[in-house]
């Protein structure tokens, strides 16, 4: 054996361990839950299954409720991941490097907590804060202006609402990060030629920024895609299915309806779109080096 290919796997030996754990809990199921979505494997009343090609994906591209379920997961990313959480988390990071010590010790304390709280727990406080008899339509009522039923009539801008609350808190500390790179000679000498706040923002800071931006973004609209537990403790996909994204559409098929090959098909459809998102903002994020 030659030298340098005894100091490339003397290298890589220390790395061997991670990969094989990486192959044996990560790649293996991945492969294999691929292999079960083109058979048609069912929970119950089923002695074995069979393998049924791309059926399972034909029925998901015809079923109404898989649609309406791949639009309603694209409105939940965008209101609560691609404005919500980025635009909040911006703001507040800014308005924080203004602010006194107290203030952004109590703020930043609050937003964190959401955050970290489980998000079963986050679910059932936000579902407290919604329901009917809940604390939004009891402050509604008492300025004397009209209440409803929100997780019935506005389900998905409810738990948009809900995951924009416990999900803050990440935009905000990567944007709190970046901003304090920023020299600041360059906002001083900003503000000496006499730019205004918003003129700042727009031509000197989120240009300087633009590449936390975008990994934010990234990672946000990622872990979007895959909330189950909020929505499912606040409306279970309801009323109907007003409020069943794509993660509860997986669950219900495959789990509830026993179809573990068609709920599978539907998880790697799912994998599909978060792949289809994460190299747009990787091409986006090469463009700026």
């Amino acid at each position: 054996m030659s030298l340098p290919l005894r100091r490339s796997l003397a290298r890589a030996l220390p790395v061997t361990p991670a990969l094989v754990l990486l192959l044996l809990f990560l790649a293996g199921p991945i492969a294999y839950c691929a292999y079960i979505a083109f058979t048609d494997l069912q929970l119950t009343g089923q002695a074995q299954s069979s393998f049924v090609g791309l059926d399972n994906f034909r029925t998901a591209f015809e079923d109404r409720a898989f649609r309406n379920a791949v639009w309603l997961t694209l409105v939940f990313t965008v209101l609560s991941s691609l404005i919500g959480q980025n635009t909040l988390g911006l703001a507040l990071a800014s308005l924080m490097q203004r602010a006194s010590k107290p203030v952004r010790t109590f703020v930043g304390g609050i937003v964190i907590t959401a955050w970290v709280l489980p998000e079963v727990v986050a679910g059932f406080l936000l579902y407290a804060f919604f329901r009917r008899e809940g604390t939004l339509n009891a402050i509604l009522d008492w300025l004397h202006l009209p209440s409803q039923n929100w997780l019935f009539t506005l389900p998905i801008l409810a738990v948009s609402f809900a995951n924009v609350w416990r999900g803050t808190a990440f935009s905000m500390l990567v944007y709190s990060a970046a901003l304090n790179e920023i020299p600041k000679e360059i906002t001083e000498a900003a503000e000496v030629d006499g730019a205004g706040g918003w003129r700042r923002l727009w031509h000197i800071t989120l240009p300087m920024i633009r590449r936390s931006i975008g990994t934010n973004l990234m990672l946000n609209t990622l872990q979007t895609l895959s909330v189950f537990g909020l929505i499912w403790v606040m409306t279970r996909g309801g009323p109907g299915d007003k409020s069943q994204t794509l993660p509860l559409f997986m669950y219900e098929q495959a789990f509830q309806n026993s179809m573990i090959g068609y709920g599978t098909a539907v998880a790697l459809l799912l994998l599909l779109i978060g792949s289809f998102f994460s190299v747009i903002y990787l091409r986006l994020l090469r463009t700026e080096v």
